[in-house]
């Protein structure tokens, strides 16, 4: 019961940045089952089990809130989708903190920009196709292959292109849930095939999993209506200053400072 309610905390605290901010709930999550012993390949898969539930019940919250822009959630989806089933079978195959040195650099250079960019007028200006498609396919499989990339590497690099930040908060969120699904199709389908050796060990997270789920579906429709009542440039300082925090705690991790 202890483990249930610590990780529905984290679960809560973690949907509740998600929602409001269009990223870090996997990010979140998969940091502290790592933290807890979890390896990389089943810390994701369990991260990816709980969006299912968690990503449901924020996308609906960005639906009701009408934060959805349609043409960009069409858009993401394929590309994302790809990229993700690809991740996993990298993941699978090889260590996926291999990886963690080019997130940690592009999450710096986008947060530093975004909280300069918050400070000047914002754009609304509709992100041009050609930058969609490999920045979705890019954040699919960064979520799969890190545990967690979707809504940093998309949300950060649609609002550096010049994105609405509450359309393209409330979008990301919404596709999420089906990024999170062909991610998890992806996963059984390496159980089902044998290629992933180890995937017994993930059903020994089940509380986790379980808290996780509670914790985030919990605070779905807060976030919802927090990322609709916030202004725009304090939406962009929150994820640049994320970000920017993020990057500089995995950096710390990598040197072996933490």
């Amino acid at each position: 019961m202890e483990d249930f309610l610590l990780f529905a905390v984290v679960g809560f605290l973690a949907q509740l940045v998600d929602g409001a901010l269009g990223m870090a709930y996997g990010v979140i999550s998969s940091t502290v089952l790592l933290a807890f012993g979890v390896p990389p390949a089943q810390a994701s898969a369990s991260a990816h089990a709980a969006e299912l539930f968690t990503t449901a019940a924020s996308g609906s919250a960005h639906l009701y809130h009408r934060n959805v822009d349609w043409k960009l959630f069409r858009r993401l989806i394929p590309f994302g989708v790809g990229g993700g089933m690809l991740g996993t079978f990298v993941l699978t195959s090889f260590e996926g903190d291999q990886v963690k040195p080019f997130v940690t650099a592009y999450l710096a250079v986008i947060g530093s920009w975004l909280l300069l960019r918050s400070f000047r007028r914002i754009p609304t200006n509709p992100v041009k196709l050609r930058i969609v498609a490999p920045l979705g396919a890019v954040a699919g499989f960064l979520d799969a292959a890190g545990g967690g990339g979707w809504g940093p590497v998309a949300t950060t690099g649609l609002l550096g292109a010049g994105g609405q930040p509450r359309y393209v908060i409330g979008t990301v969120n919404a596709t999420e849930f089906l990024i999170a699904l062909s991610v998890s199709l992806s996963f059984l389908a390496t159980i089902v095939t044998g290629h992933w050796e180890q995937a017994g060990e993930t059903r020994n997270y089940f509380t986790s999993v379980s808290g996780l789920i509670t914790g985030g579906v919990l605070a779905a429709p807060l976030a919802g209506w927090v990322v609709k009542a916030l202004p725009e440039n304090a939406l962009l300082r929150l994820v640049g200053s994320l970000i920017t925090l993020l990057a500089g705690y995995q950096t710390l991790e990598l040197t072996g400072w933490l």
